[in-house]
């Protein structure tokens, strides 16, 4: 039998917390809160999609709107760390 001593990934310092833990995956706390920004904003827009109302012009407008703010959480899931690193940077 063989000695198999394989590395399957290298060791990782997680000594500083967070921090290191964000870097690991390619997020900084910035991405997080453009993440957590996106996530409110599609909750809300998903919120305003279900309460659309009876009349049939009103819903279409209301529902619009909603599928607008739906697109803006996207956008923000998206490229929402790009755009605001050109804006602090």
């Amino acid at each position: 039998m063989s000695n198999l001593t394989n590395n399957i990934a290298a060791p990782v310092d997680m000594s500083g917390g967070f921090t290191d833990f964000f870097a690991t995956i390619g997020m900084t706390g910035g991405g997080l809160v453009t993440k957590g920004i996106a996530a409110v904003v599609a909750v809300i827009a998903l919120r305003m999609l279900l309460q659309l109302a009876g009349d049939p012009k009103q819903a279409l407008r209301k529902g619009s709107m909603a599928l607008g703010t739906l697109f803006v959480a996207v956008v923000l899931a998206l490229y929402g760390a790009t755009l605001f690193s050109t804006v602090t940077g």
